[in-house]
């Protein structure tokens, strides 16, 4: 209870979560059902969130979405972390040729603009949600390993470490069982910053056409409608919205919250 940020954080997230596991049970209707008798209809009992310009309820839509957008950013970031811990250990630890070769290749990869990047890869690939997952997770690897390897390059000179080598660890034992541990505090924040930034980014290559493609809902792409009726149907645009500003600012309270943790 001393850590306001992150049970604030932890409380949004979870609850979402929920609403994304139990969408089935939650959502009132079919997100892709048509009813033409319930075009651009406002918010009411019978539809809470309104309905779009085909009739589809919003609140089921949204409610599945959720299922969408957050197993976007969680997926994306996990490959992301699990490339630059692989990649970040390795130059911290070997040093010397490797860390040339791998920080190079890094600032490489930081020379790219990475949402220009993504969309240039999109465009090239089908536009879908597996696609989404691994061009994000492939294009927003750098932080991490950039974290886990100046937090290796001082912990691999600790007494822990060096009584490890004396008694014959193997490097490969001492970067999985101990450094890697020791180093993953950072990377966990960035992480948790990575998940809101990839949802973020998700809704945007969504709503320029080019994420999650219709009829499966997300909540960029429920926002493309808005782009029509954002004078007639304002909720359109609103509770989508709503939507990914709460998600993004679940994420940013845990994440300042493992920060007062990790100090």
């Amino acid at each position: 209870m001393k850590n306001p940020y992150l049970i604030t954080g932890v409380i949004i997230i979870g609850f979402l979560s929920l609403v994304a596991i139990l969408a089935p049970f939650i959502s009132p209707y079919d997100p892709a059902m048509i009813d033409q008798n319930s075009l651009l209809v406002g918010p009411s009992l019978k539809h809470l969130f309104g309905t779009d310009s085909l009739g589809r309820d919003l609140f089921s839509r949204i409610v599945y979405g959720s299922r969408i957008s957050l197993s976007i950013g969680i997926i994306a970031v996990g490959i992301s972390v699990s490339l630059g811990v692989f990649l970040g250990s390795l130059a911290g630890f070997y040093g010397k040729v490797i860390d040339t070769l791998i920080m190079r290749f890094v600032d490489i990869m930081l020379c790219f603009p990475t949402f220009f990047l993504i969309l240039a890869v999109v465009a090239i690939l089908e536009p879908s949600i597996f696609n989404i997952m691994i061009i994000i997770g492939l294009t927003s690897w750098m932080g991490s390993a950039r974290l886990i390897r100046s937090e290796i390059l001082s912990l691999k000179e600790r007494e822990f470490i060096q009584a490890e080598k004396a008694l014959g660890a193997s490097n490969s034992r001492i970067i999985i069982r101990h450094l890697i541990p020791n180093a993953i505090g950072p990377v966990l924040v960035n992480a948790t910053l990575g998940i809101a930034g990839a949802i973020l980014l998700e809704s945007g290559l969504s709503f320029l056409g080019l994420g999650v493609q219709p009829p499966v809902p997300s909540w960029g792409n429920i926002l493309i409608e808005s782009k029509a009726t954002l004078g007639i149907a304002w909720w359109i645009t609103v509770f989508p919205g709503f939507a990914i500003l709460v998600t993004i600012l679940g994420f940013y309270f845990i994440a300042e919250g493992l920060k007062k943790i990790i100090g």
